[in-house]
């Protein structure tokens, strides 16, 4: 809840067109969404457009809901404004920038200091962590997960409260000119520039253009904390701040505070010698690079604020590597389980509940598993919003953890448990009869809810496929702009979704806009309607006898041949339903599907069948992922386009036509037809290699280091002894086998994994569940994680090493491998 605002002198302020028929004119809750609104009452709705829809067309929605106070566009229908009709309605030309505005004016009468975080990597984990460590001291407030674009720090704004001491607010760019509405927004007293990356570089000048770009954010910050040894940075800062405003730390002396780091045990010891000379020394389990820049800049940050060494390091101890991703696992008996288990406040739950109502279910309960919330206001008030979300998200089971639910107990259904500590939840798991439920573990640090998630999983085995829902849409957004507007894109989930899941992705696709999809078999389709997909579902190779099957489950059929569509003809002559089939046309790949030759008869067959509606026509292209074979692929679609008209002329059908895959839709956008198939490629797997760089890679297979051997020059490793060593060193061995799908050709050298962002070589024989790599020099330790693909090495050099493709490496992943699903 926002301090409050006077909604018609905000409108007169900024001379906006206002029209004022309520008195409810003080603005304490804004949403953009009217699916979430709790209150009508002193709510405000803005309406913003999305990629797929005008935001005015949900006003009428929020206006019944008790919403009397609008953003919306100037040019929204007039019959719209009318039925508002005893409602303070502001028309705008930029609903996004009245939004920034109102934003503005929160943080303005904010009086408390306002921290502004920015760089190109470490944002978020900075911003957690300096909340954790600060949290001791103040009742603070920060942005929810990674809220740093144009809009989520406007509504991180809108979250200050007068009852908040410190504000931090992270900031996100991609190009330039977008920093100056965020910086009228934040206005930070402190600022902290974690560092410069290569992130985003495409659409900047050179480096230092990105650096002055994310420095409009300190233009009035009092304080600024930087990285001396980031050269780059250090050197634009200290030529165009002024020296009294800047605040440098470096593991070497010239800085103002000498944050130096040696290993101790299983973790670092990070020595201090401040501006004062003062010195400490500070503990913590991290001993990657960047979990130790991150904590130093949290440290000096810690100490510019006033607080104490001693206190500091009370909270080092606390820290955990925080993942800012939701992620999705598999857990015991059937369950699914989304794991938020470090990270609880109310707007993180609401990004988790929304994550959560977006994953179906065929059966089972939706559980929550929360711990009581710190430092979120008024008792009272933070439970009644818990309650009102448990019911708006139709959560069917509560599990509350924490003394502080004890007086509150009234306010929640029926079907609540508490529990006052984490170890009596742990005790009384069994009673909550999980089976095939999904659950949403969520909980402050100090609960160590991560005892909760361990105890709920199903595999112990540590090797994960983790699949990243952020780059599936981000590959998708990318191939859906290659394309005109309003082209289908039908995506490919066969075999078992390129390894990643078919029902996970699937239902992740139909919240994107997907608008098809295709399996291989019946069953996959059968599969997918269990699990709640509704999109149309394309099946490629259908078999003889699933009439029924199709018809129940509304799945459409390929058809490739004379003797299918006979067979199929004739089974719909006895049956009163319609089967929408899809049509595929040999064009010259010469695997299946129709040729000219057996288009009269099929043209003939369709006539007389009424029952059977020809949904799509699709052909597929043999080489379009190479250029030479241009001329053939041209042939193919010229060869498609003919054929298929003949066939909507003679039978009067209205198909969706298809032909072009991934790299097709690279190559031959032109040709799209009325829809595309999307496969390898949403999964950031470019095979032209013409636009690799501007797709991400969604799929990233790791596992861990099970054990660390030192090794003299000349022992063998493995199974034949065909791993040698060529100097004294170090081998560690790492959970992973061919039986989990990692290739036995990869065996003596062919691939490497990536260990302490350093490439490590796969030394031996791969064995059937482990492997080993030599590691020599990396300070490497048990426990560590070992990348096999991923943005390091990528599946297409690894692909290329063993003379295979990308296809084949990622349906190869065994099922013992947990699969992962995270979102930002």
């Amino acid at each position: 809840m926002m301090q409050a605002i006077n909604f018609p002198l905000f409108a007169s302020k900024f001379a906006k067109h206002f029209t004022n028929n309520s008195d409810n004119i003080m603005l304490l809750n804004v949403v953009i969404d009217s699916r979430k609104i709790q209150s009508g009452n002193n709510t405000l709705f803005v309406a913003l457009d999305g990629s797929r829809y005008a935001g005015w067309e949900f006003a009428s929605d929020a206006y019944d809901k008790g919403v009397r106070n609008f953003i919306l566009p100037a040019n929204c229908p007039t019959s719209l404004i009318k039925s508002l009709e005893d409602s303070n309605v502001l028309l705008s030309t930029s609903p996004l920038k009245d939004l920034q505005q109102l934003a503005q004016l929160n943080r303005e009468n904010f009086k408390g200091p306002v921290i502004g975080i920015t760089g190109s990597n470490g944002k978020t984990i900075v911003k957690e962590w300096l909340a954790q460590i600060l949290s001791a001291k103040y009742n603070l407030w920060k942005n929810p997960k990674s809220y740093n674009s144009q809009i989520g720090v406007a509504l991180s704004a809108l979250g200050i409260s007068q009852q908040h001491q410190v504000a931090i607010l992270e900031a996100g760019i991609s190009a330039p000119d977008e920093m100056a509405a965020l910086t009228q927004i934040i206005q930070p007293q402190l600022g902290i520039f974690t560092n410069i990356g290569s992130a985003h570089d495409e659409h900047f000048e050179d480096t230092r253009a990105k650096i002055e770009e994310k420095c409009k954010l300190f233009q009035s910050a009092k304080y600024l904390i930087y990285r001396k040894d980031q050269t780059q940075v250090g050197q634009y800062l200290e030529e165009n701040f002024d020296p009294s405003v800047l605040i440098s730390w470096s593991d070497k002396a010239g800085a103002d505070y000498i944050l130096s780091v040696k290993r101790h045990n299983n973790g670092s010891k990070i020595y201090l010698i401040g501006k004062d000379f003062q010195t400490y020394t500070f503990l913590t389990s991290f001993r990657d690079q960047a979990s130790l820049e991150n904590i130093r800049h949290v440290i000096t940050a810690a100490l510019s604020l006033g607080m104490k060494p001693e206190i500091i390091q009370q909270g080092l101890k606390l820290l955990h590597a925080v993942d800012m991703r939701l992620t999705l696992k598999s857990g015991s008996k059937g369950c699914k389980l989304i794991d938020d288990s470090y990270n609880n406040d109310l707007a993180g739950l609401e990004l988790a509940l929304e994550f959560m109502s977006q994953q179906i279910t065929a059966s089972g309960r939706k559980i929550l598993i929360l711990s009581e919330m710190q430092q979120e206001g008024k008792e009272e008030v933070v439970f009644q919003k818990i309650a009102w979300l448990l019911k708006h998200y139709s959560i069917d089971l509560f599990v509350g953890v924490g003394k502080g639910f004890a007086d509150f107990k009234h306010l929640f259904p029926a079907e609540s448990d508490f529990y006052e500590s984490t170890d009596m939840i742990l005790r009384n798991l069994e009673a909550l009869s999980l089976s095939n439920d999904l659950v949403l573990i969520k909980g402050a640090r100090a609960y160590g809810f991560e005892r909760v998630v361990q105890k709920l999983e199903a595999l112990a085995h540590e090797t994960i496929l983790e699949i990243n829902l952020n780059s599936l849409r981000h590959n998708f957004i990318h191939y859906r702009q290659k394309i005109k507007p309003g082209t289908k894109i039908m995506v490919m989930v066969k075999a078992f979704a390129y390894g990643g899941g078919a029902a996970e992705i699937a239902n992740y696709l139909q919240e994107i806009g997907a608008d098809y999809l295709s399996v291989a078999y019946t069953d996959e389709g059968v599969f997918l309607r269990n699990n709640g997909i509704t999109l149309p579902i394309m099946v490629m190779n259908p078999g003889s006898y699933h009439l029924e099957l199709l018809q129940e489950h509304a799945l459409e059929p390929v058809v490739y041949n004379l003797n299918q569509l006979k067979s199929l003809s004739n089974a719909m002559d006895s049956n009163s339903g319609l089967l929408s089939v899809h049509l595929e046309l040999d064009t010259g790949m010469r695997r299946l599907g129709m040729s000219d030759q057996e288009l009269d008869e099929a043209i003939s067959i369709l006539q007389q069948c009424s029952n059977l509606k020809v949904a799509g026509i699709f052909t597929h292209l043999a080489g379009a992922d190479e250029a030479v074979h241009k001329d053939f692929t041209l042939s193919q679609i010229s060869s498609f386009e003919s054929s298929s008209n003949r066939i909507i002329q003679e039978t009067g059908c209205k198909p969706i036509r298809h032909c072009l895959n991934s790299a097709g839709i690279i190559r031959y956008p032109e040709f799209a037809f009325d829809m595309v198939r999307l496969g390898i490629g949403l999964y950031g797997i470019e095979v032209n290699q013409l636009e690799q760089d501007k797709l991400q890679p969604a799929m990233t297979l790791k596992t861990v280091v099970s054990q660390v051997r030192t090794l003299q020059k000349g022992e063998t490793i493995g199974y034949g002894r065909k791993g040698e060593m060529k100097n004294d060193g170090e081998v560690a061995t790492l959970a992973i086998g061919y039986a989990d799908g990692y290739d036995r050709r990869f065996s003596n050298g062919k691939a490497t994994v990536l260990i302490k962002g350093q490439m490590a070589p796969i030394i031996g024989n791969v064995c059937m569940d482990m492997c080993m790599a030599d590691v020599t020099g990396l300070n490497v330790f048990e426990g560590d994680e070992a990348i096999l693909f991923g943005a390091r090495p990528s599946i297409m050099d690894l692909a290329a090493k063993i003379e295979t493709i990308p296809y084949e490496l990622l349906t190869g992943i065994g099922p013992r491998v947990k699969r992962q699903y995270i979102l930002d």
